[in-house]
């Protein structure tokens, strides 16, 4: 029987499979490394698209931040000018209040009297003046007291004048009565009214 020798086919076998195997490795390889580069680029692209984004996020920030300051400076401009508006009404709700303040010190002073200081603070009055006699002093108290738009006479000094003509000077205080507060007061009195009339 005749024998043949199988070793040189086997080896051959053994070859290509070996070779088989390298190519598979190095297609496996490539792929891979295609995989990685796309994945690579395509991270890039969105990296690049969020730094895009962030940019204008940024861009669009400053700008509301300019458009806050502004409102915040508007809302300063207003409120000085809410302040303003509030020192003129005072004064000129004070306007009248002042015409009637001497007017009535007017009115309240009776002969042989003289004002000599006036001093206002707040609604607080000082006066200071000389009387001829301690009487007309009182006097003065008392139509204060009696006034519409004074009150709470008080007597801090009274003294012999030191001029020699026999008067007496004084200091009392008083306080000033404010007009606008009793308008509201007297609006407030008659709305009650006006309500209870319709009652009946």
């Amino acid at each position: 029987m005749p024998r043949i020798n199988l070793l040189p086919w086997r080896e051959q076998q053994r070859r290509e499979r070996k070779l088989a195997f390298f190519v598979a490795i190095g297609v496996a390889l490539g792929v891979a490394a295609l995989v990685a580069f796309a994945t690579y680029l395509m991270l890039g692209a969105m990296i690049d698209a969020q730094d895009r984004r962030n940019e204008r996020l940024r861009g669009e920030i400053k700008v509301v931040d300019k458009e806050i300051e502004e409102i915040n400076d508007l809302e300063s401009q207003k409120q000085r000018f809410i302040a303003r508006m509030q020192i003129i009404e005072k004064l000129q709700r004070s306007r009248p209040e002042v015409v009637h303040l001497f007017d009535e010190l007017v009115k309240a002073m009776p002969d042989g009297t003289y004002l000599t200081s006036i001093k206002e603070t707040g609604t607080k009055l000082k006066l200071e003046g000389v009387a001829q006699s301690s009487t007309r002093v009182s006097t003065f108290m008392r139509n204060i007291a009696s006034s519409q738009y004074l009150k709470n006479p008080e007597l801090e000094v009274v003294e012999s004048a030191k001029d020699n003509t026999g008067g007496s000077r004084f200091v009392l205080d008083a306080e000033q009565i404010s007009v606008a507060s009793d308008e509201s007061t007297a609006t407030a009195t008659k709305r009650p009214a006006r309500a209870s009339g319709s009652a009946k």
